[in-house]
C-alpha cells in the first residue's frame, strides 16, 4: 500500500476517506494521491459531430478551487506527512479514476461513499459502486470517520474457493498490516443450502490451505448473503468487511447483482474489496 487514492469531491465521506489514506501511507510509509474529476459538459452541434464545449476561463476556476481545497486538507490532516498530491482531472468521473490508477499504478483506492437506496442505487448507482465493481485493485470504501487503530476484527466473508490464492493473500497482508484478528465467514442461505457439517469441513479445508493464522471460522444462517454479512459484522462488532467482487456488467450485473457492492452501500462499517476473476 505505497501509492494510494483518494478520489475527493469533497464532500464529508471523501474527507474522512483521505484521513484514514494519510494514517494508512503513514504506517506503510507510502504516498496519497488525491484526485479531483470535473466532469465537463459536452454540447452537440450536429447529431453527427458531437464536439466538446467548455470555457477555458472555467476549466482555470475549477482547478484553481480544488487545488486551494486540496492544500487544505493537507495542512490540516497531512502537514507533517506522508507526502500527498493533488491532481484535477477533467472527464467521465468513472473512466478517469480507472486510467489514474492504471497510470499511477496505485496500489489501494480509499473512496468515501454515501450509501444508496431504493431505485436510485438500482436505476443508476454510485461512482464509489462502480469502480468497487470494476477496480483491479483494492478498494476500501468507508462512510464515516475511521481510526486505523480501531480495526481490530476484520470479517471475511467468502465462497471457501480454495483456489481463490490471489484474493486471499491480499487478505492476509492486510491482516498482518492492521495487526487485526481475521472472522471467515460463511452464509449459508435457503437458495444455496449447505449442511452445516459440510460447512465446517469446508472452512476447515479453507483455513489449511491458506495457512491462516488469529482466526475464527463461522457459519452463519441468514435468508440472503447480504443479510448474513451484516448481521454477523454487527453481532461480533466487527470493524471492517473484506469480500471480493466479481466485476459483472451490464445485463448480467442487474439479473444477478452483487453482493459486495450491496454490503459497500448499506453496511455502515469500512468495507475493502477486491475484483476476484477466480472461480
Amino acid at each position: 500500500m505505497k501509492k494510494i487514492l483518494v478520489p475527493c469531491d469533497f464532500s464529508d465521506p471523501a474527507v474522512q476517506a483521505f484521513k484514514l489514506a494519510v494514517e494508512i501511507a503513514r504506517q506503510s510509509k507510502g504516498e496519497v494521491f488525491l484526485l479531483h474529476v470535473v466532469e465537463v459538459p459536452v454540447m452537440h452541434d450536429t447529431v453527427i459531430m458531437p464536439t466538446l464545449y467548455f470555457e477555458q476561463s472555467f476549466m482555470n476556476d475549477m482547478r484553481a478551487n480544488a487545488e486551494k481545497k486540496f492544500a487544505k486538507m493537507i495542512g490540516k490532516w497531512a502537514e507533517e506527512g506522508p507526502v500527498v498530491k493533488g491532481f484535477v482531472e477533467f472527464g467521465p468521473t468513472t473512466a478517469t479514476i480507472r486510467q489514474f490508477i492504471e497510470e499511477k499504478e496505485v496500489d489501494l483506492v480509499v473512496m468515501g461513499t454515501h450509501g444508496a437506496n431504493g431505485a436510485k442505487e438500482f436505476l443508476v448507482g454510485s461512482n464509489t459502486e462502480k469502480i468497487v465493481r470494476t477496480s483491479e485493485v483494492p478498494v476500501l470504501t468507508i462512510k464515516k470517520a475511521t481510526k486505523l487503530s480501531s480495526i481490530k476484527n476484520i470479517v471475511f466473508a467468502n465462497e471457501l474457493n480454495l483456489e481463490a490464492e490471489k484474493l486471499t493473500l491480499k487478505v492476509k497482508e492486510l491482516q498482518a498490516f492492521l495487526k487485526a484478528k481475521l472472522h471467515v465467514l460463511f452464509v449459508n442461505t435457503p437458495a444455496s443450502f449447505k449442511r452445516d457439517s459440510i460447512t465446517h469441513t469446508q472452512l476447515k479445508a479453507f483455513a489449511k490451505r491458506f495457512m491462516l493464522k488469529d482466526y475464527t471460522l463461522n457459519v452463519y444462517n441468514e435468508i440472503d448473503q447480504e443479510n448474513g454479512v451484516r448481521n454477523f459484522t454487527e453481532s461480533i462488532g466487527g470493524d471492517l468487511v473484506v469480500m471480493a467482487t466479481h466485476g459483472r456488467r451490464g445485463l448480467n450485473h442487474i439479473l444477478s447483482g452483487s453482493i459486495a457492492e450491496d454490503v459497500v452501500n448499506h453496511l455502515d462499517c469500512p468495507i475493502w474489496t477486491f475484483r476476484s476473476n477466480e472461480e
